[in-house]
């Protein structure tokens, strides 16, 4: 097996939504395709892969240094000694020349092309990628169904407390029972109205409700917030302040009773174990949601989880962030917590396969061979463009 060609590009996942600190007017993100030289019904085999969502494309990473060498590297040295693709002897060859820290983008780029040559590899072996990376890096028993919830309750322009809960319902309707909403965006006063108006949709029910901050506030605005919703008993108060403040989050942890999720702008191990370190996070009720996608790919996420193992928390507490179908196989194949969703938003490239049902907060996995970027009709039809 030989990589002949790989193409990027970037597709637009824009909208008129915002969150406590940005808005998606221009939000885009990259494509890849990694062709192969194994010919199936009378096409090359094909890896697709995208950065997930929330940071911009990074092609000109990908263009000067990371695509090239990858198409440098001796095609022998990417295969397992049974002469098949593995992913993971890829990675150093993308990471070459490249100093330790800074890792912002240069994660998404990397992370780009690992999720596509995963799906090649996962494809070449004929197995949907939740199988493939079961049988490699778990116990071989893949979950059937993830858990999901529903994330969106964004600031719009003239969105009603009534359109928020007109969009909760919706989600409700769709087969999700747990939700998310962003708050500070606006004054506390506003969002305590906000998160009230959804626990009215959720018959009260706090556990069935998260909160996401982005990363906006100070120590002083984190706690008072956390004063002002444990209240509720929600299911997490989210991201609360800067991602590498892990003082300001171990603070708020001791005085927080309530669950904790954060490590979504969290892109290498050395990081997250930072989190783990010095974040103050509880593993009996907290929540890490390191994005595979974002974060130098699947190769760097299974040395996280091996990491969290070593700190004595549970794959369950781990749920990724993007509501994408990448993580979904992993979620199911590392047996992790679950997976976020957003139904409707960063089309194309957000979402599961098409017809994919949610039942109370689960849904099942495609058999298409791969990640299933072939179940997603629009999406898919994009991604073929890069190559075809």
């Amino acid at each position: 097996m030989k990589i002949t060609a790989v193409h990027e590009g970037t597709v637009p996942i824009s909208s008129s939504i915002r969150n406590a600190w940005i808005d998606f007017s221009s939000m885009d993100c990259s494509i890849v395709a990694v062709v192969s030289d194994v010919m199936r019904d009378g096409e090359p085999v094909v890896g697709y892969g995208f950065n997930s969502n929330g940071r911009y494309s990074a092609g000109e990473i990908l263009r000067r240094r990371v695509v090239p060498r990858l198409l440098d590297a001796d095609p022998d040295a990417l295969l397992a000694e049974d002469g098949q693709l593995d992913p993971t002897r890829a990675w150093d060859f993308m990471m070459s020349n490249e100093k330790p820290g800074g890792h912002g983008e240069r994660s998404v780029a990397v992370g780009v092309v690992d999720m596509a040559l995963f799906d090649l590899a996962s494809k070449l072996a004929g197995q949907p990628l939740h199988r493939w990376l079961a049988d490699r890096y778990g116990d071989g028993e893949p979950d059937d169904s993830v858990f999901v919830y529903a994330a969106g309750g964004y600031y719009a322009p003239g969105k009603s407390l009534r359109d928020l809960q007109d969009e909760m319902r919706g989600f409700l309707d769709q087969g999700y029972s747990a939700v998310k909403m962003k708050i500070g965006g606006a004054s506390l006063a506003e969002d305590l109205e906000r998160i009230e108006a959804v626990l009215q949709v959720l018959d009260g029910d706090g556990s069935r409700l998260a909160v996401d901050v982005n990363g906006r506030f100070d120590l002083a605005t984190a706690l008072e917030y956390g004063r002002a919703i444990e209240q509720y008993g929600l299911f997490w108060y989210e991201e609360v302040g800067d991602p590498l403040d892990y003082q300001l989050n171990a603070t708020l942890c001791e005085h927080y009773a309530g669950p904790i999720a954060t490590g979504e702008n969290l892109f290498s191990l050395q990081d997250a174990r930072n989190l783990i370190r010095y974040g103050g996070l509880r593993p009996d009720r907290d929540y890490i949601q390191v994005d595979p996608a974002l974060s130098y790919g699947l190769t760097e996420y299974l040395r996280v989880q091996e990491m969290l193992k070593q700190h004595g928390w549970s794959s369950r507490r781990c749920i990724p962030h993007g509501g994408h179908q990448f993580s979904l196989h992993i979620a199911a194949a590392l047996k992790l917590g679950g997976n976020e969703s957003y139904p409707g938003e960063f089309q194309p490239t957000g979402g599961f396969a098409d017809g994919a049902v949610v039942e109370n907060s689960y849904v099942g996995l495609t058999e298409t061979p791969g990640i299933g970027f072939e179940s997603k009709a629009a999406f898919h039809e994009v991604l073929r463009e890069l190559h075809s």
